[in-house]
């Protein structure tokens, strides 16, 4: 069974600020929201790195991301792509183009 490794957090401040933003974003009032931004910007929610560049999780949010080490974005972008899948169904529904692999 595969075992996600643990790596530490090197940058806890700036991991932490991006961390809250994604929490943010996919809040239950505010998920609607951040998905229809996403749609509006004709990208699709796997999208991590063009998503920040949008700045649709904060207008500075790529220079965060790209100042973080290595180990530090890795683990930013899991916990960004392990949220995207927690939608709720509805929402994935009405937004299925978003996750949609084409």
């Amino acid at each position: 069974m595969f075992e996600q490794a643990v790596f530490a957090v090197q940058d806890e401040p700036q991991f932490q600020q991006l961390s809250s933003r994604i929490d943010a974003a996919f809040a239950a009032n505010r998920a609607d929201l951040f998905l229809a931004s996403v749609a509006g910007k004709k990208l699709r929610v796997r999208q991590f790195e063009q998503i920040l560049a949008a700045g649709l999780l904060g207008q500075d949010s790529a220079q965060m991301y790209a100042a973080l080490p290595v180990s530090d974005q890795s683990l930013i972008r899991e916990k960004y792509l392990a949220r995207i899948e927690k939608v709720p169904g509805e929402l994935r529904q009405r937004f299925l183009k978003l996750y949609a692999y084409y």
